[in-house]
Formats: C-alpha cells, structure tokens, sequence
C-alpha cells in the first residue's frame, strides 16, 4: 500500500510522482510552434530580399558596363593585345639637272634581341627537359652568332655577335642596314631574332656634289616614332627635309598577351598607307661638279693653299651648275663625316676680302656715271694718300697715264681710287648694295653668310680708300659669282639657285619660285664693262700686258678680273704680309656670255709659280666647259687695247 493518505485522487498522485520535469498544456504547445515557424519565416524573408538587392545591384553593374561602358572597356581591350606601329615613308631622291641620282634610298633591316624574353623562354625549356643537350641561353646564341657571322660576312664576327648576346641587358641591336634577303634567312633559323624595317641613304657618286647633296640618316632620339625616319643632318638633306620625307602610316599588329615584343605572325593591318616623299631636281651638272671638285681640290694641293672654294654660274639664269670645296665628305662613310671642318660648306658659309676682283664695281661706277670711257686716260701717281694712310700699287711706279681700261686690266689702286673719288661715296654705297654685297643670295643653301658692308653712317676716312680695292668688306665665293653674272647678263643680276624643281610621288613637276632680280644698270654699261675686262687676259707688248694671260683660252674671248686680298693674320690681328686670299672671276666667252666662273684661293703659297694666280685654273675649267657643253668659238680674238699710254 501507497505511503500516501487514502481517499487522494489517483491524478494527483501522478503529477506529484513526475514533479521532476515541466509540462506544458497543448495550447502553450501550438503558440510556441506558432512562434518559432514566424521567426524561421522571419529569417527565410530577410535573406530573400538580401538576395534580391544583391541582384538589382549585380544587375544596375551589368547594365553600367555593357551599357555605358561596353566601348572604352572593349577598348581597353584591345589595346592590351594590339600594338599600332608606324610605316616609314619612302624618302624622295635628289637628282642633277640630267636626271642622274645623286641620292636615293634603299630598304634594309635593323636585327634586334630582346634578350630578357630569350633567357626566360630558353632557360625555362631547358629546365623541363634536362636530358636534352645544347637548348639553354648559352647553347643557343652561340648556334645564331656562328650562323649569323657567315650571313653578315664583313659586318659582324661570331665574337662580336656572341658579346652582344651576352650585354648585360634586356634588348639590344645586333646589326643595322641588312639586306632584307639576309635577315629573312636568319629569322627563319632563328625566330626570336627581331625585325625592323628600315631605309638607307645611298649616294652613287660618293663625294660629288656632297657638300650641296648633303647627308640624311635613320633617326630614332625623337620620342614621337612616327619621326623615326631618314632624316637629313646637312645640306639639302636638311634644309629640304620636309619636302623629302613624306608622311608616315600606320599599321596594327596583334600581340601574344598584350607583350609589344611579341608580335603574332600575319595579324598585320594597315591603317594608313605612307605617303612618300618629292624628288628632288638640281641644277647642278653632276659631270661637272665632279671635275670642278677634282681639279679645285688638285689646284689647292699644288699652291698649298688652306683651302679653296670655286662656283660655275650660268650666266643668264643664275642657275649653278657646281659649286665646290677643294675638301669634302663622303656621305657613303661614316668616318669621313665625323668632322664638322669637311661638312662646312665653304663656298656659301664663308666670306673673306676678296681684293682686286672688288674693282669691277668702281669700274661700272665710273661707266655709268660718265666720269670716264674705257680709252679715257688718268694720270696715276705713284702712290696716294688716303686720310692717314697711303696707298701704293703692287708694282713700283712713278706718274703714268693709264687709260680707265688699263687701270682694271694691270689692278691699279691708286687709278681705281681716283675713279671712285670721282663717282663719290653715297654711289658707291648705292652700288654695293645693289650688287647684292652684305645681303645673302637666297641660293637655297644652308649656313649662307651674308658676308658684311659697313654701312655707310659708319664709315670713317680711310674707309672708301679701302672698298674699291677689295679691302674693308667680305663676300663668299657665291656672291662674288653673282657680281661677274650681272655683268655678263646685261646689268640684270638673277637670284642664283641650286634646285630647279620639286617632282611629287604623282609624278607632277612643280618648278622652284622664279628667282628674283635687279637690274644694276643698264646693258650698254655691262657690255662696255664687259668688253673692258678682256684686257685683263690680253697678251699685249710692254705695259700693255694684263694680270691674267694665263687664264686665256684659244679661239675664244675671256672676260675677267684677278684679285688680291690681304688676310688678316690671327697672331698680330693686322693685314699680313704674307697671307692672301687669290681670286679670280670671268665669264665664258665675253662675247656671248653662256658660263660664270668664280674661284678663290684660301692663304696660297704665292712664292710658288701658281700660288699668286687663279688664272691657270680658270683656263682650264674653261677649256673643259667649251668641250662639255660643245660652246661656238668666238667670232674672234679680243682686241688688244693700250693700257698704259705716253
């Protein structure tokens, strides 16, 4: 029997046996569920709208990107796998008066390694694959140097070649200016060797007319690539550089993995074609130059002279046919232009006092303002004196009379002082500028010096007692050419010029601007002037024998004037005794004018037989030139006029 007091309900006696854990009723049961599955629906929804924002943003992305930014990232793109390289222009040629190339250009390429690259990619195969014997770095430039060596026979040796592949480096080049037969047969051998496509400037005829030609490279110091061309350093090569180049274009090549080293065979796509650049036409006489330069620089050598330059002008058109420096270059090598004295064009950049050659200017004077007539007579002391200073002639003398033609055919200074007195100094002045001195020509040449004129404010005493003589002012070779081709073109002097027209890739001629002119005086002064300095080559008896019978040519007239001038020694910074510039300039033939030669003489040695004259030398282009250009005789001698009378 239970412990429990009899007559209790059997219920209670059950809950207090299981008072040891709770029980709930099922209506506590059913609220609590209820409550649980609301806080699990709860969750289930917060996650469902968190999912929802993350798509409306995933998709607010994806319609900013395919949308609004579908172009520039799709550009972005494609630059990282394209590279867009330039395509050289072909440069035009510069070709003589007869079509004759004096320069053109040649493709060639450039060998190039991107060393960096070849050591990955060599040395990563050679570690996957020990057992195969000669594919690391080593093993295998040593396999291109000695190939390479046999094709570049005379450009590169193996060892050369093998100390480049071993520059400690990332990139380098092996080999310039290759032909591209030769490089397509080594990048067969050997693919990781890269290509460039270049152009070489190539000049048949070496060092003719180089110093007008001039010299044109490949350059790569500009950043801007598209300026990676042949490019000119000097001359026409220059000054003519925009003409000559063209305009690159473009092409688009694909690359492995945005790599600019690595191009991919074929993905090659032209944007824009090179437009290439104008030929160029000279109205230098390449046959001429050539032997202008050869007996220029022969003649130099013979008179020890410093230097020499020389101009063959035609004499209506003021067209130059050559122009020489007795030293030159040739653009053909390199070694020869690695001095800035030989690359100087002398003829153009470099003035000097010419001397006696001056006196045609006061020889016009005089014609033109009547003071005087070619057999007129001055009487000419033995010397004379100017302001402070007194003036002599090259030869001893006492009082003679000269008549005016005289005075120029035997170089007096004294009688040439005397006429200029007589013209007067603001038309002397006049007449110097109107000869073009102190201004430069506009030959179309680099570096051209203007020479120097004092101008006339500035002149003190002694100055107009030196500039009729050819002392005191400067001039270059050019410009002394132009003062004998106003003469010997009726008193009309004519912009001289070197480029006669420009010819574009279309095949269209387009001539060079008319150059201009001045008439100096009047054509019966330059014939009479003209006509008086024939003596200066007239063999006559006594004091009737000019400067220059040496510069006399058979069967035909020769107008000229020889002229010496001092220099002014660097060490006492006074005129020297002993240092001349020897001059000499004329027309062929006088009576019918067809060429102008001018020529001067740096510091000869004048002890020498042909040091104190250029008369020789003329003669001698002037006998090359009547056979050259087949020019009629004369229709016959000069007469031989009296010089010195009583």
């Amino acid at each position: 029997m239970s412990p429990s007091s009899p007559g209790r309900p059997a219920q209670s006696r059950g809950r207090s046996t299981g008072s040891a854990r709770r029980t709930y009723s099922a209506g506590t049961r059913r609220a609590a569920a209820k409550r649980a599955n609301g806080g699990q629906r709860s969750r289930f929804a917060a996650v469902r709208v968190g999912l929802v924002v993350i798509m409306v943003i995933a998709g607010a992305q994806l319609i900013r990107v395919q949308g609004f930014e579908a172009a520039d990232l799709s550009a972005a793109a494609v630059r990282q796998r394209t590279l867009t390289i330039d395509i050289p222009a072909q440069r035009g040629s510069i070709v003589d008066r007869n079509g004759a190339k004096l320069a053109f250009s040649v493709e060639v390429r450039t060998l190039s390694v991107n060393l960096a690259l070849v050591h990955r990619t060599q040395d990563a195969f050679a570690a996957k694959n020990p057992t195969r014997q000669g594919v690391d770095f080593d093993a295998t430039v040593a396999k291109a140097a000695k190939y390479m060596a046999g094709k570049l026979a005379g450009m590169k040796t193996e060892q050369e070649l093998l100390d480049l592949f071993h520059k400690q480096a990332k990139f380098t080049y092996l080999q310039d200016n290759v032909e591209p037969s030769v490089a397509n047969d080594i990048v067969k051998q050997f693919p990781w060797i890269e290509v460039e496509k270049r152009a070489l400037r190539e000049y048949p005829g070496d060092s003719v007319g180089a110093n007008i030609v001039g010299l044109a490279n490949w350059r790569t110091e500009d950043k801007d690539t598209s300026k990676h061309n042949l490019h000119g350093l000097v001359g026409l090569e220059l000054s003519r550089d925009n003409d000559l180049a063209g305009t690159p274009g473009k092409r688009m090549v694909n690359t492995q993995n945005g790599n600019d080293n690595v191009i991919i065979p074929g993905s090659e796509h032209e944007l824009a074609p090179a437009t290439p650049g104008s030929d160029l036409q000279l109205t230098i006489d390449s046959d001429l130059q050539y032997e202008l330069q050869r007996q220029l620089a022969d003649y130099a050598r013979a008179t020890n002279a410093k230097g020499a330059q020389a101009v063959i002008m035609d004499a209506k058109t003021g067209e130059v046919y050559a122009l020489a420096n007795d030293k030159t270059f040739n653009p053909n090598d390199p070694a020869t232009y690695k001095d800035p004295e030989l690359l100087n064009n002398r003829a153009v950049t470099t003035p000097y006092e010419p001397g006696s050659v001056n006196k045609i200017i006061t020889a016009t004077g005089a014609i033109d303002e009547g003071v005087a007539t070619p057999e007129s007579t001055v009487s000419v002391p033995g010397e004379l004196k100017v302001a402070d200073k007194v003036v002599h002639d090259a030869w001893v003398h006492g009082t003679q009379d000269f008549t005016t033609t005289g005075i120029f055919a035997k170089s007096s200074n004294i009688g040439t002082l005397l006429l200029a007195q007589k013209i007067g100094e603001d038309h002397y002045a006049d007449l110097l500028k109107k000869f073009g001195l102190g201004q430069r020509t506009g030959i179309g040449l680099p570096g051209e010096s203007a020479g120097f004129v004092p101008p006339r404010n500035q002149w003190y005493a002694t100055t107009f007692g030196n500039l009729p003589i050819g002392q005191g002012l400067s001039m270059t070779v050019v410009q002394m050419a132009g003062m004998y081709q106003t003469i010997a073109n009726g008193g009309l002097r004519v912009e001289p010029r070197v480029v006669k027209a420009k010819v574009n890739p279309d095949g269209t001629v387009v001539p060079e601007p008319a150059p201009k002119s001045v008439q100096v005086v009047s054509p019966q002064t330059a014939k009479t002037v003209l006509d008086m300095m024939r003596a200066v080559a007239q063999n006559g008896k006594g004091l009737n024998k000019g400067t220059a019978t040496t510069a006399a040519l058979d069967g035909y007239q020769i107008s000229g004037k020889t002229g010496t001038g001092q220099q002014v020694d660097p060490r006492t910074k006074a005129y020297s005794d002993h240092l001349y510039n020897i001059t000499f300039a004329g027309s062929l033939p006088a009576d019918n004018p067809r060429f102008v030669v001018a020529i001067r003489l740096d510091a000869p040695d004048t002890t020498l037989p042909a040091g104190h004259s250029a008369g020789p030398l003329f003669h001698s282009l002037a006998s090359y030139l009547t056979q050259r250009f087949q020019i009629p005789l004369s229709d016959g001698p000069a007469p031989i006029v009296p010089l010195v009378v009583g």
